[in-house]
């Protein structure tokens, strides 16, 4: 397994890692030395996944020391990723090494090729949404066209401020979006963290533009941790109703500019609401204390904390006194958000998460999302109203979306459903390899 070096990328490969590994069998999973501490704990099954540290070659603009893309002051991380390609020799001699059936990877689009060297089979195992892949290979998509003509879905089309940002994404990060697609149309078997039951049409556009089988994982989710919510939180926590505290975060890559910051703080001291951020500082702070608006401790001492430092996001939304979570719509959280009984409010910050938002606040209505000014990023008011027009019991809108959580929820949770795919994901690469050494 060679993901992009992103804990985003890691964590989910990982999850697919011990699924694999539980199914009897063997991976070699390589990734920075910083990285292996952090994973370790959530690999279950040491004997069987063996991490495998490389050192990332220097290139100019790489700062000492990086590893990941949290590791980086600019978040298209295009310099990780030359960086990751001259590591091509490396991985060609741990390949040629290992002898092994299957290669996964997502953003390193000469994997393919170095699969094909050795006669083993290259699996593009993509953690966004099908409904972002999608539109990066629909005809049309490289012109920045708000809706490619055959794109499956009028609803997640691209308009106003999301059309916006999404072009200035592809902008920032054109290079990667020819690294996914060329991946994807080179690699021997296309894999989606999705499901059918979500992102169908989407997957069937992704089949007839690759002309190659979708393989979806499902959500891949691995098993609650036993271990409860560190009691400083719990305890918190704890001192508040049921379902009325906002949790907000935006992931390990993101950091917000300090005015965003401040905004931020202040449309969830606006809710009223208990509330929880955990979030970077943000760019040209040290630390979240010396960035937070003027007298804004003092205001939310008792209902409201902003934490610099890591959480553990699941137990955090299972805690019953969570009603409302907040993020950017990555990956990791969305299905995090889904699988809980929070009102889902998104505040997209990239391309992918734009798409993903659209998906779920307009087609599938399970969500809502903050309202952009004409500026491009939101006030404090529009991310208050978002939050209150969730949270507040007599309103229409939250009624809507928490009718429509519930019942994907209760798709997602249902007993056999995430273990279902996960097995059946096996068992179709386990058919791929012994496809081709039987023929």
């Amino acid at each position: 397994m060679f993901p992009v070096y992103a804990f985003g990328h890691f964590i989910p490969y990982l999850h697919l890692a011990n699924k694999l590994a539980e199914k009897g069998h063997k991976i070699t999973f390589l990734l920075p030395k910083k990285a292996q501490k952090q994973l370790e704990p959530l690999n279950l099954f040491p004997d069987s996944i063996v991490f495998d540290t490389l050192t990332l070659p220097p290139v100019e603009g790489l700062p000492v020391g990086a590893e990941t893309i949290s590791d980086l002051p600019n978040v298209s991380g295009k310099v990780l990723s030359y960086s990751m390609d001259l590591l091509r020799g490396q991985i060609e001699a741990k390949v040629r090494a290992l002898k092994p059936d299957l290669i996964f990877f997502d953003f390193v689009e000469w994997i393919p090729e170095v699969a094909k060297v050795f006669e083993i089979k290259s699996v593009s195992y993509q953690i966004v949404s099908a409904a972002c892949l999608a539109m990066a290979l629909a005809p049309g998509a490289e012109l920045k066209l708000p809706q490619p003509p055959d794109y499956p879905s009028s609803k997640v089309a691209l308009r106003g401020h999301d059309a916006n940002l999404y072009s200035f994404s592809i902008n920032v990060n054109q290079k990667l979006f020819v690294r996914i697609t060329t991946g994807l149309k080179n690699c021997d078997v296309i894999s989606i963290r999705t499901c059918e039951e979500i992102e169908g049409k989407f997957c069937n556009f992704i089949e007839r533009h690759c002309q190659r089988k979708v393989l979806l994982s499902g959500p891949m989710f691995q098993d609650k941790s036993s271990k409860p919510l560190e009691d400083r939180w719990n305890h918190w926590l704890n001192g508040f109703e049921s379902g009325s505290t906002v949790y907000c975060a935006f992931g390990t890559q993101f950091f917000l500019e300090k005015d965003q910051f401040q905004e931020l703080c202040l449309g969830m001291e606006l809710t009223g609401l208990p509330f929880l951020v955990a979030v970077k500082p943000p760019k040209g702070s040290s630390t979240i204390q010396e960035a937070l608006p003027e007298g804004f401790e003092e205001r939310v001492q008792g209902r409201g904390i902003v934490w610099g430092g890591w959480v553990e996001q699941p137990l955090i939304l299972s805690h019953q006194s969570v009603g409302c979570f907040v993020s950017h719509c990555g990956s990791g959280s969305m299905w995090e958000s889904l699988v809980s009984d929070c009102q889902i409010v998104f505040i997209p910050t990239m391309g992918d998460q734009v798409l993903t938002t659209r998906l779920l606040s307009e087609e599938l209505e399970v969500s809502v999302k903050v309202q952009r000014e004409d500026s491009g990023w939101f006030s404090k008011e529009s991310l208050r109203d978002a939050i209150k027009s969730v949270m507040d019991k007599d309103s229409e809108l939250g009624k809507v979306v928490k009718r429509n959580h519930k019942k994907l929820k209760e798709t997602l949770v249902s007993p056999g459903f995430i273990n279902g795919y996960a097995d059946k994901f096996v068992e179709a690469l386990e058919n791929e390899v012994h496809n081709t050494k039987s023929s």
